[in-house]
């Protein structure tokens, strides 16, 4: 039996905790914050309840999978899972709007084609098969394997299959998402819907490579699912799946520093003392076999000392600065109407001058930004029927210090949606990137993305492997990446690594 830290208690390192603990390790979690679950959290006043992270499940079966490994227990036993039908409303800037069904291509294709003719539907659904032919060229090293020293074939290969475009006696293929919309959906329409599931990931159109097509390939062939209660409720049946497989939890922990001896990590330094639950620090030195850290690259470099950058993120193209996350939380007057949809996203008119606003040199929240309002029909999240719990959320930098003008457009836009929603309003709530860096230390609040294939890895997030053996890294800031499900992938790659060793290939 090893003895394993692992700093933080986010999704990905409690499912590296869970499944370190089924293999028979005594696993103690050091979390400097004094709760579970990173940036999956929840914001409550007045009977009212918001998740302040993501609000929909992508992907499901990860989860499934951790509580399938590590108990008897089915994940349906401990969260209530609701498919979101339809999967999103989309309200487009010309004034038309187009209703998705939930994991049905052929639905979305016949919705599209209803709601913005001339052929719109099939040019989305031909997308779509070419989209799928990416996600199985890419599956498997992506997202089930560890991040192997021939990682530059992903990141040369360019896996979509893009239809060539001629133009001026000239042909080319889309290198770009941008450019897929431009050459192969040649609708406004459906490249802002297209382009929208980039930047939800905080990703410019522009320069993510067509491998980002896999992104709303996910979406329509998976399915999108709401947890009820909230996602919150995710991250409390992990975290109790972790306790109930004598996991140790020590909350107010912080790390100060990792422990090497004879060319290893052997252990984790404390700082002060931290309250626990049910486990014990035992001094400022805790002794470990293994060390798991689901800490952001540049917090875990100042933990090891001597070296540049142990996880080697030169290895795998530079680190950029993602953007961030920012919600507006309203408590509102009048009951949820029947028939609304959970998910609406809220297109702009100017989808240019939004991207040029995120991601330019003077970077900024666009005027008219692109919101997605999250409405749950979920009892659990209101004080009594006559109320409604609405989030708004846009991507924004890293750091934004939103004014009370950037709301008040926020919640203007978002009555596109919600008409008369600001005569509704009781009171708001604004969760902040600079609130995201304090649940999870990563500076400005950043949220990394899912890991995709080209783009010179750019895309790539470092292995779960370090230069410094015994070390791992765990969640959305290492292999695969950003998101939910990435990060159970990561606690599932980094426990194989561990328990069968450095010839670990992922699962079968």
């Amino acid at each position: 039996m090893a003895r394993i830290a692992v700093i933080g208690a986010g999704m990905g390192a409690m499912a590296a905790a869970a499944r370190l603990a089924v293999a028979g390790h005594r696993v103690v979690v050091y979390e400097r914050t004094e709760t579970y679950g990173g940036a999956v959290r929840r914001f409550t006043r007045d009977g009212f309840s918001f998740d302040t992270g993501p609000g929909l499940l992508p992907l499901p079966a990860v989860y499934r999978d951790l509580f399938v490994k590590t108990g008897k227990e089915p994940l349906e036993s401990c969260a209530e899972l609701v498919q979101v039908d339809p999967s999103a409303r989309h309200l487009f800037a010309d004034g038309t709007e187009a209703a998705l069904p939930n994991a049905s291509r052929g639905g979305v294709v016949a919705a599209l084609d209803a709601a913005l003719g001339g052929g719109a539907g099939e040019r989305w659904g031909d997308f779509l098969v070419r989209a799928r032919e990416a996600w199985d060229r890419t599956r498997r090293p992506l997202l089930e394997e560890p991040l192997w020293p021939d990682w530059p074939v992903l990141a040369e290969r360019e896996p979509y299959p893009a239809v060539p475009h001629r133009k001026l006696l000239r042909t080319r293929r889309a290198g770009t998402l941008a450019e897929v919309g431009a050459f192969e959906l040649r609708d406004a329409r459906l490249v802002a819907l297209l382009e929208s599931h980039a930047l939800a990931y905080g990703l410019d159109p522009r320069t993510a490579p067509a491998s980002a097509a896999v992104l709303p390939y996910m979406d329509h062939a998976f399915g999108t699912w709401y947890v009820r209660g909230g996602i919150r409720e995710l991250a409390r049946a992990v975290y109790e799946r972790c306790l109930a497989r004598k996991v140790e939890f020590v909350f107010g922990a912080e790390v100060t520093g990792i422990v090497e001896e004879d060319g290893r990590a052997a252990g984790v330094e404390l700082a002060g003392e931290p309250s626990v639950s049910p486990g014990s620090a035992g001094g400022s030195v805790a002794d470990a076999d293994h060390v798991v850290a689901g800490v952001a690259p540049g917090v875990l470099d100042r933990l090891v000392p001597g070296t540049a950058s142990v996880r080697g993120t030169g290895e795998v193209g530079p680190q950029r600065a993602m953007p961030g996350r920012l919600s507006v939380l309203l408590a509102l007057r009048g009951g949820r109407p029947e028939g609304t949809a959970h998910r609406t996203v809220v297109h702009p008119a100017d989808r240019a001058g939004e991207l040029d606003r995120l991601f330019g040199a003077g970077a900024g929240l666009p005027p008219a930004p692109t919101v997605t309002v999250l409405r749950p029909d979920d009892p659990a999240l209101v004080p009594d029927a006559g109320h409604e719990a609405v989030t708004l959320t846009v991507t924004a930098p890293a750091g934004l210090r939103p004014s009370e003008s950037d709301v008040d457009r926020i919640v203007e836009a978002a009555e596109r949606a919600i008409p008369g929603l600001r005569d509704r309003v009781l009171w708001r709530e604004v969760h902040t990137p600079d609130d995201i860096a304090g649940e999870t230390g990563v500076p400005g609040g950043a949220v990394p993305a899912p890991a995709l294939a080209a783009a010179g890895g750019r895309l790539l997030q470092p292995s779960n492997t370090t230069r410094l053996p015994g070390l791992f890294t765990v969640g959305g800031w290492s292999h695969p990446g950003g998101g939910l499900p990435h990060a159970g992938m990561s606690g599932a790659l980094v426990a194989g690594l561990i328990v069968e060793g450095p010839d670990f290939r992922g699962s079968q």
